[in-house]
């Protein structure tokens, strides 16, 4: 797409914050059967599919498609596919650190090897944390939520962190134009 039709785009997007646009595709059926309903998550005009759009976000980014991309406070690790037979096993085509003044590409050994460390790591940190909060001592909970009990619950734990954090907000009173400046 050119320049002039890409600005062209966007000044339509600007005027026309509704707009919208339809999508044709064909793909595989096995294909479809995992495509369709990821593509609905990601064009769902909600904050899921927001979340769902800024998780994949990146990905137009990379050369490689990313197998999995471990992130720390500052630095990331990118871990590329596709995996490739490599005899008994499958090694990554590659990988790519980011961290403050260092970029490093590896190769297919050293992004397995980094990765397979990063995910011991994970795994120990994973089983400190069920030990340290007795997870083991509790009964086994379903996978399933109800999303909107659960989204509720977790909305008022927020509230409440807030609030120890913050102290209680403060009441705004609502302003009315028609009285003038309070300020006087």
């Amino acid at each position: 797409m050119s320049i002039f039709h890409r600005a062209l785009d966007r000044l339509a997007d600007f005027i026309w914050k509704g707009r919208k646009v339809s999508l044709r595709f064909t793909a595989d059926y096995r294909t479809a059967c995992f495509a369709v309903p990821l593509i609905r998550k990601l064009l769902a005009d909600s904050e899921d599919g927001e979340t769902y759009r800024f998780s994949i976000a990146h990905w137009h980014l990379n050369e490689r498609p990313p197998l999995h991309i471990h992130r720390g406070e500052v630095s990331t690790v990118r871990i590329d596919g596709p995996l490739q037979n490599a005899g008994t096993s499958y090694l990554p085509l590659g990988g790519l650190i980011e961290s403050s003044g260092v970029t490093a590409h590896l190769d297919p050994v050293e992004a397995d090897r980094l990765d397979r460390r990063v995910q011991e790591t994970v795994e120990r940190t994973i089983r400190e944390w069920i030990i340290e909060h007795g997870l083991y001592d509790r009964p086994r909970g379903h996978r399933e939520i109800d999303r909107r009990k659960a989204d509720q619950a977790a909305r008022a734990v927020i509230a409440r962190w807030v609030t120890e954090q913050f102290g209680e907000p403060e009441t705004v009173q609502p302003f009315d134009s028609r009285k003038g400046s309070d300020h006087a």
